[in-house]
């Protein structure tokens, strides 16, 4: 926050006036931005890495449903769809299976695999239910791709809806000056000139 406002400070004296003003505190606003999406390449790796999980959650939850649902060990289920989707999910449920295989209580695998990754987290709640209650699993997990399939929809959409705004600014900032120049300018000259006559 320091960073931007002496940037923005040091371009307003620079420029001076109401358009040093302006100018400053478009510089402070833009640098605040910046800084604020600013972060370390381990935080961008491990932003990425929960996006990819985010993506692959859906096959994951169809995939780990169509296993279970043909009666088959919830360890080789896990193991099997965990070589069938790539990294990053592919490797959490192949390390999953081998743990279920050895006898971990299913419970405490699902809950650390949503501790450590916060976008499975519903995945994770979801088996552990599952294994919990006993109940067959394919039904809520068809149910969570479904969900996370609508999810992942809207927020296409409005990212596609403020790219449109965004795309449409610059526009507007080309466009606004023509406007004041060629419609407002010569409405407030005539009017002027309107009042010196009549005075």
């Amino acid at each position: 926050m320091a960073t931007a406002v002496a940037a923005g400070l040091s371009v307003a004296v620079l420029l001076g006036g109401g358009l040093g003003v302006a100018a400053g505190v478009l510089v402070a606003v833009g640098v605040h931005r910046w800084a604020a999406r600013a972060r370390s390449p381990t935080d961008r790796r491990a932003a990425l890495e929960e996006e990819l999980l985010l993506r692959q959650l859906p096959l994951g939850a169809e995939l780990l449903a169509a296993c279970l649902g043909s009666a088959a060990l919830p360890s080789a289920a896990v193991v099997a769809v965990g070589r069938s989707v790539g990294a990053p999910l592919g490797p959490s449920l192949v390390a999953i299976g081998a743990e279920l295989a050895l006898g971990a209580p299913p419970e405490l695998c699902w809950t650390r695999l949503g501790e450590q990754h916060p976008s499975l987290a519903s995945l994770a709640r979801c088996l552990v239910r599952t294994s919990l209650g006993g109940a067959p699993a394919a039904d809520p997990l068809i149910g969570l791709a479904q969900e996370q399939r609508t999810a992942a929809a809207r927020a296409a959409h409005a990212r596609v809806r403020r790219a449109a705004v965004l795309a449409t600014a610059p526009l507007g900032l080309c466009f606004l000056p023509a406007f004041v120049l060629i419609g407002v300018v010569p409405v407030v000259i005539g009017l002027t000139s309107l009042f010196a006559q009549a005075m």
